[in-house]
């Protein structure tokens, strides 16, 4: 399967929305007892995702897991709020960049597309 930048990219959003879901749980836990954080590997999810195709399950290749790195407080929550608050602001990076290179990429697209109205 050959993989345009219109898949690749609407890949990396797809699964940076997802991982934005989880973080977003991971924060909404933070004084849940016994909660543990998870979160999905990006890179295995994305290869997973483009080497699997669009009709399979988005994290059917990395499915989310346990973090094993955060310190578990005494009511056994192992979220950090200053993880969560990087892991979202580098997730939120890549959303941003992803989707500026799309709309770059396609409005260039639309451009060449576009019939000349001047007929030169």
């Amino acid at each position: 399967m050959q993989v345009g930048f219109l898949n690749f990219y609407g890949a990396v959003l797809d699964l940076a929305q997802q991982r934005e879901t989880l973080i977003a749980n991971n924060i909404a836990n933070a004084d849940t007892p016994g909660f543990k954080a998870q979160d999905v590997p990006f890179d295995r999810a994305l290869s997973a995702q483009l080497t699997d195709g669009p009709d399979n399950s988005l994290l059917a290749g990395a499915a989310p897991q346990y973090r094993a790195t955060g310190t578990v407080t005494l009511d056994g929550n192992d979220v950090s709020l200053d993880k969560e608050r990087l892991e979202a602001a580098q997730n939120s990076e890549r959303m941003i960049g992803a989707s500026t290179f799309l709309h770059q990429a396609t409005s260039a697209l639309v451009m060449a597309l576009r019939p000349n109205p001047g007929g030169i």
